[in-house]
């Protein structure tokens, strides 16, 4: 495999773990907390959960712990989308076992939960981890989206951890995995396996994280890497001059990762989801806020700017959210025809009966190719793939249209000229940054712990992330406590809930203190690239959203 010169730096780097994690193994011990009880529904999940719930918190202190010495047999799943750090927690679980007992071992299942099912696993050797230490991507092993959920597929996991030998398996993964992981955990017990499942925090999109699980590991990198796109774009637009910029940011569920760049590059606008749907706002109302600070900038010379925003937000428009259930319910029903359909034209008219008021006029008041995304093959759950809607082009458009008949109106005499960018991928499998470096070791490794000492059923915890690596807090949460019942596919199912933007927590509160100067006055930030050699408070530093919810 060909490496860069920066890949062959970066496996020298040696990643930092809290004062609970030095020193010899057998002095790491395992501190229980009181019983814990789920967010809702605790009755429910008491049932479901019948010998996973109410597990205590666990925190790891100094003193003996003799368990850590055995010799065990792990394997470790990745499963959803990559997220920077992944390998650095697989690095940190090798060591881990390899630090309590050389005979140890260490397997992965290639191809996320799916190589669990089909029994396809790989050795992780050193020579192995040391080719992937500090780097991004998930290629080590590969990562898939397979759901574990059929009474067949639980019962052929039993099966194969039990013909590999295994004493755990550690999941990494976003809030649905997890909530496999928990499913998994409580299935062995209740088949009389002692085999034991261990979840880790990952998601780019930020919204796994609670009082415990205060970020997901790959949120800072990934945010790193669009804050430098986005203040480079910045300082384009205030070298040329000439346009708007409409860019769309991953985070579906929610606004986490576009509220972090607005903190970090101070944009002209930055749309936040979940105020949208607070505050009921039409996707006219949205745009109308557009255009009021596209047209007060033009008044001041200045015909051009940065608007951020999420990729979700179609679904949090109520207007737009209602439009897309009904259209759910109907394609569903009227697949033949729509299959047989050949013109957009001809598409909304079948819709014209079934489609309430409000929803027709909608929909035709869409620019055409908008209107076409939504109408799009659905995914296998039966529901719009928003990420293919285009809501860039969209606000684009109908900003467009609407300053036009502003200028019409002699209420607008700029020039308007805009761009569409969408900053996904390029966040996903980025180097990950010295915090999720140490991060992420620091997950794998407390992984190790929770397992050595017996547990099940818990997502690996490290916690006072906005303080030196030494004085974080190592343990586990769990995963019964994230959890609530949520309706899917017809029927209540467990779900570990998504993490929303708090709307009176201290980071969107210090976004809206400057959002009103900022739509109007130029005050980009370039914070540039990441940076992983020189002072701490430049390396080591993580997100603006982690340290002003910690701000005392």
């Amino acid at each position: 495999m060909d490496i860069s010169e920066l890949q062959k730096e970066r496996y020298q780097y040696k990643p930092k773990l809290p004062n609970s994690l030095l020193g010899e193994v057998s002095s790491i011990s395992v501190e229980k907390g009181a019983p814990t009880d789920s967010i809702s529904d605790r009755q429910a999940l008491k049932e479901i959960f019948k010998h996973t719930y109410g597990k205590p918190l666990i925190e790891f202190k100094s003193g003996q712990n003799d368990s850590l010495l055995a010799a065990l047999k792990v394997a470790v799943i990745l499963s959803g989308g990559q997220a920077p750090g992944g390998h650095n927690v697989i690095a940190g679980l090798y060591d881990g076992l390899k630090k309590g007992n050389p005979a140890s071992m260490l397997y992965g299942y290639l191809g996320g939960p799916g190589g669990l099912l089909q029994n396809k696993t790989i050795e992780l050797t050193k020579d192995i981890i040391d080719k992937y230490r500090n780097t991004g991507g998930f290629d080590i092993i590969g990562s898939g989206r397979t759901k574990i959920e059929t009474e067949e597929q639980f019962a052929t996991s039993l099966e194969n951890a039990k013909k590999l030998g295994l004493n755990a398996i550690v999941i990494i993964g976003g809030d649905d995995s997890n909530t496999n992981a928990a499913l998994l955990a409580e299935y062995f017990i209740d088949k009389g396996s002692s085999i034991q499942v261990i979840g880790c925090p990952k998601t780019i999109d930020g919204d796994l994280k609670n009082e415990h699980i205060e970020t997901s590991f790959g949120f800072d990198t990934a945010c790193k890497t669009y804050s430098e796109l986005i203040g480079n774009i910045g300082r384009d637009a205030n070298s040329a001059k000439k346009y708007w910029h409409f860019i769309k940011l991953m985070g579906r569920a929610a606004s986490h990762i576009a509220l972090e760049c607005a903190l970090q590059t101070q944009p002209n606008i930055c749309i936040i989801s979940e105020e949208v749907e607070e505050k009921k706002y039409s996707l006219k109302q949205v745009v109308e806020e557009i255009c009021n600070s596209i047209i007060k900038r033009a008044e001041n010379g200045e015909d051009f700017g940065l608007i951020l925003i999420p990729e979700g937000l179609v679904e949090f428009i109520p207007e737009m959210k209602q439009l897309i259930g009904e259209l759910n319910d109907i394609m569903s029903l009227k697949q033949k025809e729509f299959s047989k359909s050949t013109s957009l034209d001809s598409s909304i008219s079948l819709l014209e009966k079934d489609l309430s008021t409000g929803s027709y006029a909608l929909i035709k008041s869409l620019p055409a190719d908008i209107a076409s995304q939504l109408l799009m093959d659905r995914d296998p759950h039966g529901n719009v793939q928003v990420s293919r809607i285009e809501t860039e082009k969209l606000l684009m458009e109908m900003t467009e249209i609407r300053l036009e008949e502003l200028k019409k109106e002699g209420k607008y005499k700029g020039k308007f000229s805009s761009l569409g960018h969408f900053f996904g991928y390029e966040g996903r499998c980025a180097f990950p940054s010295n915090f999720d470096a140490d991060y992420c070791y620091s997950l794998g490794y407390s992984a190790f712990v929770l397992i050595a000492s017996g547990l099940t059923g818990y997502i690996s915890s490290v916690r006072n992330l906005s303080k030196d690596a030494n004085d974080w807090i190592a343990g586990g949460v769990p995963l019964t406590m994230m959890m609530n019942l949520e309706q899917r596919h017809g029927s209540k199912k467990p779900v570990i809930k998504k993490a929303l933007v708090d709307l009176k927590g201290a980071p969107f509160k210090s976004f809206t203190g400057s959002r009103e100067v900022w739509a109007v006055k130029t005050s980009y930030l370039c914070p540039g690239a990441i940076q992983y050699y020189g002072p701490a408070n430049i390396c080591d530093y993580g997100t603006k959203t982690l340290y002003l919810e910690q701000q005392p």
